[in-house]
């Protein structure tokens, strides 16, 4: 089987996009600016002051539905102990996300996750963090701070499902955001902090619409 190749984005994805993003972007300045207050880590990111932090490109890429590759599986604990693997999501759209807490853009992008994900839990869609660094203390208090209530996986020890998607995600391109499409295959990538919460949007609702 060939390598997975990239394709553009669909002339209607565009389309959507260009009408989004504008208004999308001024609201989420107004939001970032009051939810982020207080966050140092959060707003140094957003000043440009880098902290010697190794990102993403802030790519956005989908990948054609005939060259995905093989399902990606995958296990690992959760941060309260209980066990997930792929098969939990079997024959769902899932958005895969992998952070840490002292990663700024991380901070900036965790309200735009848990807005999607409580979006499109009716349609079944799931969402899993992988912290990549963090002891359960210090991800559990992450969460509570930022209200993520989608679980996530401690993965600082074993490296498991960093490893599983190995051929998509950079190992120090973090934050980096996936969707995975019903079969279990990479559908989309987003490297880097997320560009505008819309962006996700469709490339979420895209891989729902798919058959």
């Amino acid at each position: 089987m060939t390598a997975p190749t990239l394709r553009s984005s669909r002339a209607a994805t565009r389309r959507r996009l260009r009408l989004a993003l504008p208004a999308a972007v001024a609201a989420a300045a107004l939001f970032l600016t009051g939810c982020t207050a207080n966050d140092n880590l959060a707003q140094q990111y957003r000043s440009g002051s880098g902290q010697n932090y190794i990102a993403g490109d802030g790519s956005v890429s989908e990948f054609a539905a005939g060259n995905r590759g093989e399902p990606v599986s995958f296990s690992g604990t959760l941060i309260d102990g209980a066990k997930v693997s792929n098969k939990d999501y079997a024959g769902k759209v899932l958005v895969v996300n992998f952070w840490y807490a002292g990663c700024p853009p991380c901070r900036v992008e965790a309200g735009d996750l848990e807005a999607l994900s409580k979006k499109y839990a009716s349609e079944g869609v799931g969402f899993l963090g992988v912290n990549l660094y963090d002891t359960a203390s210090t991800a559990e208090s992450f969460e509570k701070d930022k209200g993520v209530t989608y679980p996530s996986v401690l993965d600082r020890d074993t490296g498991s499902v960093l490893l599983a998607f190995s051929k998509t995600v950079p190992p120090k391109a973090t934050p980096t955001t996936l969707v995975i499409d019903k079969e279990g295959r990479v559908s989309a990538r987003i490297l880097g902090a997320i560009p505008d919460r819309s962006i996700l949007d469709t490339l979420i609702s895209d891989a729902v619409a798919e058959h």
